[in-house]
């Protein structure tokens, strides 16, 4: 089909997606008379308050600059995280953070086991733990996380501060107007009864590299004689849903040019699944590179990434913790939003790219069943994009 028809049949297939189903109508039903379940609250004496982030990496850090504000205007205050397993070792080196507690949060596990519980049971159970605990405050740093809002409101917290969004709202004491702006911007907004409002350039967003890392990532360069003095150029070119996929011929040509006019080796980072995905792109290369997938934590990635001259690859939660290690990306977006989701930083710094489509930024990462040439939008970005905005990066940073 032609482009115009395409980007209208999207759409349309968009909006659809984006309509509430009448299952979940009647759950929003639900969960509003729920939240008028009296519930006994907490008396505690601690200054403790808990900060509930359920997704993966990039999110988790986009949260940091929050607690970090917290903590410093109010020192004597206990910071707790509830987090998934899947994002704990992202929080292990701030030591803002006292105590990192973990939940199987429904509907984010990616391959959740057989026999995970009912959300509503274990809605119920967990807020009994958090009220063995006791809080004075918590947080809904998601601002759509109606079961987090759920169980911060059955554990009896008093304070429950959260975004003014549909299943949210009713079980907050403290509702916040919702602003489409930064992720980073809209964190830094529900804390602001402790923080006051915070100037961009003011902002600390960074991840704290330790040394035991950096002599890893050395130790393993060195393996491939790599020495220290040699340029690095990291890309991460997998992601999490097919529709921030690249080409693999084109992941290949850029990382072939790009080694041959800096003088620097290519390393390919990624999860141990994208490995596979990372061979393929290798196999087209002419130069010489390297696979690191799987074979790094959350910190001695960001070790290699602190080392790298830029780090490029689609829009996912190493791009993140690029930036907060201060090296230069390069991001190609397709469905999701970078207005919400860029790498945090000046965008001399940070480029992002992407397509002109009229459908995008669609906000669906998972088309399904539907053919991936009907949404184009990554694919789009051609080569001669992400190496023009390479060398400006790389030039910029001298």
């Amino acid at each position: 089909m032609d482009r115009e028809t395409l980007v209208i049949r999207n759409k349309r297939m968009t909006e659809a997606f984006h309509q509430t189903a009448f299952k979940h109508r009647v759950r929003d039903g639900i969960l509003n008379l729920s939240s008028f379940i009296p519930v006994f609250q907490q008396k505690t004496n601690h200054k403790r308050i808990l900060i509930i982030r359920p997704d993966h990496l990039g999110d988790v850090l986009l949260t940091t600059p929050a607690i970090r504000a917290i903590k410093q205007q109010h020192p004597d205050i206990s910071i707790h995280v509830l987090c998934g397993e899947w994002s704990a070792n992202v929080l292990a080196n701030y030591p803002e953070i006292e105590v990192v507690l973990t939940l199987p949060f429904p509907g984010f596990q990616r391959n959740p086991p057989e026999g995970t519980p009912n959300p509503y049971v274990q809605v119920l159970k967990s807020a009994q733990m958090l009220r063995k605990i006791g809080y004075t405050s918590a947080v809904i740093m998601r601002p759509d996380h109606w079961w987090g809002a759920m169980l911060a409101y059955f554990a009896g917290i008093k304070e429950r501060i959260g975004y003014d969004v549909r299943n949210v709202s009713p079980f907050l004491s403290k509702v916040i107007p919702y602003r489409h702006e930064h992720v980073v911007e809209q964190n830094l907004r529900l804390v602001e009864g402790w923080t006051g409002k915070i100037e961009i350039d003011k902002v600390q967003y960074s991840y704290p590299v330790n040394e035991k890392d950096k002599f890893y990532i050395n130790s393993y360069l060195a393996d491939w004689q790599i020495s220290i003095r040699k340029p690095i150029i990291c890309i991460h070119p997998g992601a999490g849903a097919s529709a921030k996929l690249w080409e693999v011929e084109k992941w290949a040509k850029v990382a072939d040019i790009l080694s041959s006019q800096f003088a620097a080796t290519v390393v390919f980072t990624g999860s141990p699944s994208e490995a596979p995905y990372i061979n393929s792109v290798m196999e087209q290369m002419d130069e010489v590179a390297y696979n690191i997938s799987g074979s790094t934590n959350i910190g001695q990635l960001a070790a290699l990434y602190q080392r790298a001259l830029i780090v490029l690859g689609p829009d996912s939660g190493p791009m993140h913790l690029a930036s907060a290690v201060d090296t230069p990306t390069i991001t190609l977006f397709g469905p999701a939003d970078p207005i919400e989701f860029a790498p945090w930083g000046q965008r001399r710094k940070h480029a992002i790219l992407t397509s002109k489509i009229d459908c995008r930024p669609c906000r669906i990462l998972d088309w399904h069943d539907d053919k991936i040439e009907y949404h184009p939008c990554v694919r789009d970005i051609t080569v001669g994009q992400v190496l023009d905005e390479a060398r400006r990066v790389v030039q910029a940073e001298g």
